[in-house]
């Protein structure tokens, strides 16, 4: 019980300050009253940095003949899937080169080693990100 005039109080608070003449007619029957601190209030998005555009990484012809890192970030099951997209590979499209690697670290972590021979020996990238 106490729920539903809590509930009728509010609708009508609510029906008060949103109807113009009811708020008038309260001003006038209520007292004045000091006003109370005044707070400044910031906005917690602030002001984003500029996004930098990247063109994408140009696409390849063929997978034949080239290497693929399939690249596991750690997320607990995630292997099984790409351990299953590496084995598809070997089986359906033997004429690519197939990679499995687990990134150092944890999804944020860089792996600065991995990068590089990637870099230097790959031709594609598949990175399985948890969520």
């Amino acid at each position: 019980m106490k729920l539903r005039f809590a509930a009728l109080s509010a609708a009508l608070v609510c029906l008060s300050l949103g109807n113009p003449a009811l708020a008038k007619e309260r001003r006038k029957s209520e007292p004045a009253t000091t006003v109370g601190p005044r707070f400044t209030v910031l906005s917690p998005l602030g002001t984003p940095p500029e996004i930098k555009l990247l063109a994408m990484a140009p696409r390849l012809n063929t997978l034949d003949g080239k290497t693929i890192y399939i690249v596991d970030d750690g997320f607990v099951g995630g292997d099984v899937l790409l351990k299953e997209m590496a084995a598809w590979f070997n089986q359906n499209m033997p004429k690519v080169n197939v990679v499995y690697r687990r990134k150092a670290g944890g999804f944020p972590d860089e792996d600065p080693p991995l990068w590089a021979e990637i870099k230097a020996k790959g031709d594609a990238v598949i990175m399985g990100l948890g969520h």
